[in-house]
């Protein structure tokens, strides 16, 4: 059975066609607004914990001091004097690492590290350099295109650093500062692959990767090492492994000398910031709703104002006042379904461009974590115009019947 008061909010909707969409496209800009941000910072989730996963298997081991100069120096800048405030990792330490990890470990794997300076021809840039031991670069990193590190002078260049400076194999990079005049040159021999955020801490991208023998002849620090890679055999032993290592060498010192960290809590603390930028984010789009709100609600009470007669005369026939309020509420719903369709439609294309510009893949756009989104902001739409509704449904439906015929 046809319900009159739907077909007599059509009515209103199409008669007041113009106001009607111009109320709605505020909730399409909500709509759009929340969706769009939302698939924005999923997408960002998502790929983070894609990129960690990878890394899973590695525990990653660092000094409790880190190291923001030369070997030997902290962050304030002071010699370190004890193993409970060291900067570095050292030789006997890593040692204890060995037989902590014992056969559960597949590789240990030191990596020495400092930002520098490099230059190709009279080009300039600045990135990470990495020394580690040749055998075991191609454990953890993937060679894109060239080979491994063999002669002294080799490197590895992230795909950033390749691409940003057009290097090529066999192109040569003068690396270390152009103030101090401590240079030396390496030829690339191979150009990494694309790695993005890595568990283990070791961010190639914007790299140069050289031979540990290369790096501390460079900058010194042998055998004294701002971070030890721990790849373990079955992941469901790496806290076992975590375990052994922090007895051995942190049980017996007043402070921690080593910090412990794997995937997983790189992928919490992550995550929980991502979490809350996106928590932000989504603030910032329901902003829109409000202002679509406060347009809907002057869109309803025109709507009522303007049929003042037509509730007089529907009241005086015995109309009841819960069909009056039904009347304006079913109005309120048709301007939330229009701008929600709309903007259900708008948020696919925006959020797809959105996410394409930011974050540089939609390989997780389709996701139902993702597209989750766009019903979401659907629905929040349609349920802000309803509750924007509901006083000036009220307002209709408590009018005296004799002073609305009156009206003029």
């Amino acid at each position: 059975m046809r319900d009159i008061f739907f077909d007599l909010s059509v009515r209103s909707v199409r008669l007041n066609f113009m106001r009607s969409i111009l109320a709605s496209i505020g909730i399409v800009i909500g709509v759009i607004a929340i969706s769009s941000m939302g698939m924005l910072g999923t997408n960002m989730q998502l790929q983070v914990k894609d990129q960690l996963s990878a890394g899973a298997n590695t525990i990653v081991i660092t000094p409790d001091v880190v190291r923001m100069g030369p070997p030997g120096f902290t962050q304030s800048g002071s010699s370190t004097s004890s193993s409970s405030s060291s900067s570095v990792i050292t030789k006997a330490q890593l040692s204890k690492i060995r037989l902590a990890a014992g056969a559960n470990a597949s590789a240990i794997i030191p990596v020495y590290s400092t930002n520098t300076e490099f230059t190709l021809g009279s080009v300039n840039g600045r990135g990470t350099i990495y020394g580690i031991d040749p055998d075991y670069i191609t454990k953890f990193l993937t060679i894109e295109n060239g080979t491994n590190i063999v002669g002294a002078n080799d490197a590895l260049v992230g795909s950033s650093i390749a691409e940003n400076f057009e290097l090529k194999l066999g192109s040569r990079v003068k690396v270390g500062s152009t103030t101090t005049g401590s240079r030396a040159e390496v030829r690339v021999v191979g150009i990494l692959e694309e790695r993005g955020m890595a568990a283990d801490s070791v961010s190639t991208d914007n790299a140069i990767i050289v031979s540990e023998d290369w790096y501390t002849n460079q900058y010194g620090g042998k055998n004294e090492y701002p971070q030890i890679n721990v790849i373990v055999k079955n992941i469901d032993t790496i806290t076992e492994v975590e375990t052994a290592i922090d007895a051995r060498l942190n049980a017996n010192e007043k402070t921690p000398v080593i910090r412990i960290r794997d995937a997983s809590s790189m992928l919490s603390s992550i995550s929980s910031t991502l979490g809350t930028m996106t928590t932000f984010i989504l603030a910032i789009g329901a902003i829109s709703l409000l202002v679509a709100a406060t347009s809907i609600f002057n869109v309803m009470m025109m709507s009522v104002n303007e049929r003042v007669q037509e509730i007089g005369i529907l009241l005086s026939i015995g109309t009841e006042t819960g069909e009056i309020r039904r009347m304006f509420l079913y109005e309120a719903f048709i301007l939330g379904i229009i701008g929600a369709i709309v903007g259900g439609i708008g948020s696919l294309v925006i959020g797809y461009s959105v996410v394409s510009a930011m974050i540089g893949t939609t390989d997780y756009f389709f996701l139902p974590e993702s597209i989750a989104y766009v019903p979401i902001g659907m629905v929040v739409g349609i349920i802000v115009c309803i509750i924007s509704g509901l006083y000036p449904a009220w307002h209709a439906s408590n009018m005296d019947p004799i002073d609305a015929l009156r009206s003029e």
